[in-house]
């Protein structure tokens, strides 16, 4: 990783990760709704959770793309699970999408440390 992709990937990290967390917040309150409004809801967290997904893609673009594979695999296990029916069990899925993109951070962030730039 040179400087410019660490940068990319520190920046692209956490955007993924804000967005990764409200889709996990957009989950629970899936949960919490009556049964009627849950399709409407579904289909907005779908299309959330597909905004992220392009949003990963263009950072597999911009930052070595094999830093993203954890994210990649985790989103589409989170989609299979919503294809599924089990759209409860996608936010597991997600929240290690979470864990996968702040690791991405974190490392970003120690090498932009390393060649003291932070």
């Amino acid at each position: 990783m040179d400087t410019r992709q660490a940068i990319l990937a520190f920046s692209q990290s956490e955007k993924a990760k804000s967005a990764l967390i409200m889709a996990t917040q957009l989950m629970e309150i899936y949960n919490g709704l009556p049964e009627p409004e849950k399709h409407c809801a579904e289909r907005f967290i779908r299309a959330f959770l597909g905004m992220i997904t392009s949003e990963i893609s263009l950072s597999k673009k911009m930052t070595p793309a094999d830093m993203w594979t954890a994210v990649d695999k985790s989103l589409n296990t989170a989609f299979i699970m919503m294809n599924s029916g089990v759209l409860s069990e996608a936010s597991y899925h997600i929240t290690q999408a979470i864990s996968a993109v702040t690791t991405i951070g974190q490392r970003s962030m120690q090498f932009l440390m390393d060649q003291k730039l932070l």
